[in-house]
């Protein structure tokens, strides 16, 4: 646990956002989080997909980072505005101050931790992810971890390993915040 109960009782609690480094299980975590706890699963990158029309990897391709940088900012403000749902970031949400504060005002943070070789393993070879792209992926994940993590944990309530079966991370979460089953 990052923060005390009060602070975190301060906020809204009918929403959970999960942040990580692609690959920590923050979707399908997610998922099974929500159906727990029956919210409604939001998810920042398919959002800027339907916004745009386009995939994330076509985004990048074709707009660029910044681009996509902002419409994610976008479909964060708009999803986070929303009541009783577990949101799914993009790894890369956290590099924003101001999408930092939205994920803080829209609920609780729990920041999924999994090591690197875990977050290789779910994201495989040949991983269309745009930022693994250019040069060796597990190099590419690992300095993108430590650029990151500091912010993970400075946006995070809560910090969960997330390197177990969606049931078992869900179940960990729910029993940090108090809602166990």
């Amino acid at each position: 646990m990052w923060v005390s109960a009060g602070i975190v009782a301060e906020r809204r609690r009918d929403n959970i956002a999960l942040v990580g480094l692609m690959g920590a299980g923050k979707s399908t975590v997610g998922r099974c989080l929500a159906k727990c706890l029956q919210h409604n699963f939001l998810d920042s990158d398919a959002e800027v997909e339907r916004r745009a029309g386009l995939s994330v990897s076509d985004l990048f391709n074709q707009r660029g980072e910044p681009f996509f940088r902002r419409l994610e900012a976008e479909a964060l403000a708009a999803l986070a505005s929303q009541r009783r749902v577990v949101l799914a970031t993009g790894g890369g949400a956290v590099l924003s101050a101001t999408n930092r504060a939205v994920l803080q005002r829209c609920g609780v943070v729990v920041y999924l931790r999994v090591s690197l070789d875990h977050a290789l393993c779910r994201i495989g070879v040949g991983s269309s992810r745009p930022l693994l792209r250019d040069g060796d992926p597990s190099a590419i994940l690992s300095r993108l971890l430590a650029e990151r993590e500091p912010l993970y944990r400075a946006v995070a309530d809560y910090e969960v390993d997330g390197g177990g079966t969606a049931t078992a991370v869900a179940e960990s979460i729910l029993e940090q915040l108090g809602m166990a089953r």
